[in-house]
């Protein structure tokens, strides 16, 4: 398990005095590229492989507040992986001081081309360092299939 440490600052917070909800976001997006960092994928890898991760969805469950001044840990658990690497799927879980857990999100999404702006597996170098991440106990072999497992779909005007 990966673990990130923040401080709630007052640009955190939102008019309820508790940490803002896109403060989750932000704080599990900079754990994530801690942890990728940490792994072989910094920004000067990913970059001059010409890709970037997008995100799919980040489904979201808030168990208690959080304030000012507090110190948040955000943990990182790969939950799955596509065997080109396309695909990947977080857990993130936040946890106060005293190690009370506060929210947790599951968060699924995969690489972009970024001169095709489509969806591409990764390249053999970072696959393999993928394949090298620490995984969680209920980690799965992601397919396409899961990527709709909710069955949401664009409805235009």
């Amino acid at each position: 398990m990966y673990k990130k440490q923040f401080e709630i600052r007052w640009s955190d917070v939102d008019p309820n005095g508790h940490l803002a909800n896109s403060a989750y976001t932000n704080f599990m997006s900079h754990t994530r590229m801690s942890f990728f960092s940490k792994y072989g994928f910094s920004i000067a890898n990913i970059k001059k492989e010409n890709i970037g991760p997008v995100v799919f969805y980040e489904h979201m469950h808030y168990f208690k507040e959080a304030f000012i001044n507090e110190d948040v840990t955000v943990t990182l658990e790969v939950s799955g992986l596509s065997e080109d690497g396309m695909f990947f799927m977080f857990e993130h879980n936040f946890y106060d001081a005293k190690g009370q857990n506060l929210a947790y999100c599951e968060i699924q999404g995969g690489w972009i081309d970024l001169t095709t702006r489509k969806l591409c597996g990764l390249p053999e170098s970072l696959l393999e360092l993928a394949n090298k991440f620490p995984k969680s106990q209920n980690f799965k072999t992601l397919t396409k299939e899961d990527t709709r497992k909710h069955s949401v779909r664009p409805k235009h005007l």
